[in-house]
């Protein structure tokens, strides 16, 4: 059976959204066409007009947009600056919403999760955006269960990805759950790409997501990651930081938003997250992020990322 997979493009649409979800199928269809065997996919880009003219400023063919109740296996709807003008689209709106009804499933590649919010399709479930857009993403959408942190979250039929390049990730993540992985690390090769990223990867590290507008902390998160091996107390971060304890704690929460612990096991997953990439031991990783056990590193690391670090390991190990 050919699946038959629309990504949908409008003015202003952001190119790679579009192009590297397309490129993932397209090579799949060659993989399957040198083995001499059929076509798994027929991924075809719609929209309302033809050419649309992308954020890029280069414009892209498409087909019209297929009526509502014609097959469709997969619809996937990409972002960009164009997204605000697209959400006030009634007819395109009303037509993702009946598009969908018909799909077996339904994804978003960045901010297109903003369109599938606008449907109403995302009300009650967790989804994910482009880490830049997720302030406004609650504001508007407050129905809907935001995580401004994985590359990818499935729940249900209905997919969501963070930014640009998460779509490529987004994609073979599709193809490995319709044709299994040794066709989506097949793929991936062919794409010099990691297959694949976990979908509970964090799309940006800590020290970026712990930054704030004065550097306040910048220089005590550079030293707590020199010395992230250490058992390192509130206490000493708060020394660190030339503070009283209570200060300390009160202007760290306010001004990255989160408490110091929380910053430091943050840092200390994501120190063993690079670890284990390279092939280190659980136990390895473990100690030399600063965990005072196994244990606490398998608990937190499932928590976070939704896998298991020996897990998380192998796929790597694997993508190499």
């Amino acid at each position: 059976m050919t699946r038959r997979i629309e990504i949908l493009a409008f003015p202003d649409v952001q190119l790679l959204d579009v192009a590297g979800p397309l490129q993932v199928f397209a090579s799949t269809n060659d993989f399957y066409l040198h083995a001499g065997k059929p076509a798994p996919y027929q991924p075809v880009a719609v929209g309302a007009d033809n050419p649309i003219v992308t954020s890029s400023a280069l414009p892209i063919g498409t087909s019209p947009l297929p009526l509502s109740d014609q097959p469709i296996d997969t619809l996937i709807v990409p972002g960009g600056w164009g997204v605000y003008r697209a959400c006030e689209d009634q007819a395109l709106i009303s037509w993702i919403a009946e598009r969908s009804k018909v799909a077996r499933r339904t994804a978003s590649v960045c901010s297109g999760a903003f369109l599938l919010a606008r449907t109403g399709l995302l009300d009650g479930r967790r989804a994910v955006t482009h880490w830049q857009r997720c302030g406004e993403f609650r504001k508007r959408f407050p129905k809907v269960r935001l995580d401004p942190d994985p590359i990818f979250i499935q729940d249900g039929s209905i997919w969501t990805s963070a930014g640009v390049t998460a779509g490529i990730d987004l994609a073979l993540a599709l193809v490995e759950n319709d044709l299994g992985r040794d066709v989506a690390l097949a793929v991936a090769r062919q794409l010099v790409v990691f297959l694949k990223r976990p979908g509970g990867q964090s799309q940006f590290s800590a020290a970026l997501t712990l930054q704030d507008e004065g550097g306040r902390f910048d220089g005590l998160h550079a030293w707590m990651m020199e010395n992230i091996t250490q058992d390192l107390s509130l206490g000493d971060l708060a020394d660190k930081a030339g503070m009283s304890l209570r200060s300390f704690s009160r202007h760290y929460r306010e001004l990255t938003g989160v408490t110091p612990a929380k910053a430091l096991e943050k840092m200390r997953l994501e120190t063993a997250r690079r670890l284990l990439e390279q092939a280190q031991p659980v136990s390895r990783a473990a100690r030399r992020a600063g965990f005072g056990s196994e244990e606490t590193l398998r608990r937190l690391f499932q928590r976070r990322f939704g896998v298991s670090p020996q897990a998380y390991r192998e796929r790597f190990m694997a993508a190499e």
